[in-house]
Formats: C-alpha cells, sequence, structure tokens
C-alpha cells in the first residue's frame, strides 16, 4: 500500500490555492519594491489564498479520516 494517499479535488485544490499565495505574496514584494501601493491588493490576495489553502487541507483531512473510521 502506498504511503501517500491518492490526491483527491480537495488536496488538488489546496496546491493550486497554495501556489496562487506564492505567486501573490512575490507580486506583492515586486510592487513594494517598485514604489506601488498596488502591493495592497496582492497581499490581501495572498491572505485569502491562505486561508482557502487551510481550509482545502483541513477539509481533506477530515474526509480522509471519516473515510478511514467508516472502512476500518
Amino acid at each position: 500500500m502506498s504511503p501517500v494517499p491518492p490526491s483527491g479535488p480537495a488536496r488538488r485544490l489546496a496546491l493550486y490555492t497554495l501556489v496562487v499565495c506564492v505567486l501573490a505574496v512575490a507580486a506583492a514584494v515586486v510592487s513594494f519594491v517598485q514604489g506601488s501601493f498596488l502591493g495592497v491588493v496582492w497581499v490581501l490576495l495572498a491572505g485569502l489564498s491562505s486561508n482557502m489553502t487551510w481550509y482545502y487541507m483541513k477539509r481533506d483531512k477530515a474526509r480522509r479520516a471519516a473515510g478511514a473510521d467508516v472502512t476500518g
């Protein structure tokens, strides 16, 4: 049996939102270095995507735990 469970939709969404978060942080840094206050929007997007990442990770963990309880 594989030590890593198969990836489901929640895991994939968590990965996508994590990538968006990292890119938004990089964009915010670049914006602030260039002296643009548009970086504030990027910081807000990073915060939103970070929260989405945590939500999808916790949801996937809860679903896997519920599935393990039912089958095992």
